[in-house]
């Protein structure tokens, strides 16, 4: 098992894996992102979006894809991990565990004060998995988002 930061020639295997948790979080249709995007975005002069991989078996397992946040309290950074995803044949091996430890050590090694992350609140194996390695869900904040519509309308200059 090896955990390294993404290669762009790892971009298609990514976006597989992508389309794979957005059937397993129910949503197959939501995923527009493309190799081009993906590839630009993580592979930019100055990415801010970060992404490691998982392989074993021959293939890339897994993948982490993270970027920086920053607390104003604490005045440090901080890691949004934005997706965890292991392959479903290759779960139960310790891969998330894996990629999730890597981020943590990344977090310590750069003085950074937390690693933080949303769960669908059906996924209960993940929330196991989760509160077994210590983290604690944060109950007394709820997210939120605008997004589509609501976006643009809000968005665009002179909105009322």
């Amino acid at each position: 098992m090896e955990i390294r930061a993404a290669r762009k020639e790892d971009v298609p295997v990514i976006l597989e894996l992508i389309q794979e948790l957005a059937v397993y979080e129910k949503e197959p249709d939501a995923v527009r992102n493309t190799p081009q995007a993906l590839a630009e975005h993580l592979f930019a002069e100055h990415p801010a979006v970060f992404a490691h991989v998982l392989e074993d078996d021959g293939g890339i397992q897994g993948f982490a894809l993270w970027f920086l946040n920053y607390s104003t309290w604490e005045g440090v950074h901080g890691i949004w991990l934005e997706d965890l995803y292991v392959r479903q044949e290759s779960r139960g091996r310790g891969y998330g565990k894996a990629l999730l430890r890597s981020l943590a050590q990344l977090a310590v090694e750069r003085g950074y004060a937390r690693v933080e992350w949303c769960v669908l609140n059906w996924n209960e194996p993940s929330i196991r998995f989760y509160k077994s390695l210590g983290a604690q869900p944060m109950d007394e904040w709820t997210t939120y988002r605008l997004t589509g519509g609501a976006l643009e309308d809000f968005g665009t200059p002179g909105a009322a």
